[in-house]
C-alpha cells in the first residue's frame, strides 16, 4: 500500500489547515490510520489516529480541541483538519497505516510527509 500525505503548506497563527492521507495500491478500509508530526530536531511523535470505521479517535493532549481527524472509506483518505495552528505545530506531518483496526498494533506503512509552517 502507498500512503499519499498532501495539503501542509504555511500559514499564519490562529489560521486552519486541513491535511489529507490518500491511500493506493490496497483498501484500508479495515485498518486504522495515525497522524504523526516530527519537527526540526525533535523525536517524531504521535498526533492522531481514526479507527478503520471512523466511529472513534484519539490524539496527542497538544492538539485536543484544535484538531480533527476523520476519513472517508469511499475514497480511501483520512483527514486532519487543524485549526488555531500555533508555531509550536510546524513540523513535517506523516499519515500512517496501523495493522489494527482501531490502532492498538504497529503502524506498517507510512506516507512521505508534508510540510507544515505555522508563523507566529
Amino acid at each position: 500500500v502507498q500512503l499519499q500525505a498532501s495539503g501542509g503548506g504555511l500559514v499564519q497563527a490562529g489560521d486552519s489547515l486541513g491535511l489529507s492521507c490518500a491511500a493506493s495500491g490496497r483498501t484500508f478500509i479495515n485498518y486504522a490510520v495515525g497522524w504523526f508530526r516530527q519537527a526540526p530536531g525533535k523525536e517524531r511523535e504521535f498526533v492522531s489516529a481514526i479507527s478503520w470505521s471512523g466511529g472513534s479517535s484519539i490524539g496527542a493532549d497538544s492538539v485536543k480541541g484544535r484538531f480533527i481527524v476523520f476519513r472517508d472509506n469511499d475514497k480511501n483518505t483520512v483527514y486532519l483538519q487543524m485549526n488555531s495552528l500555533k508555531p509550536e505545530d510546524t513540523a513535517v506531518y506523516y499519515c500512517a497505516l496501523n495493522d489494527d483496526a482501531y490502532y492498538r498494533g504497529e503502524y506498517i506503512y507510512w506516507g512521505q510527509g508534508t510540510q507544515v509552517t505555522v508563523s507566529s
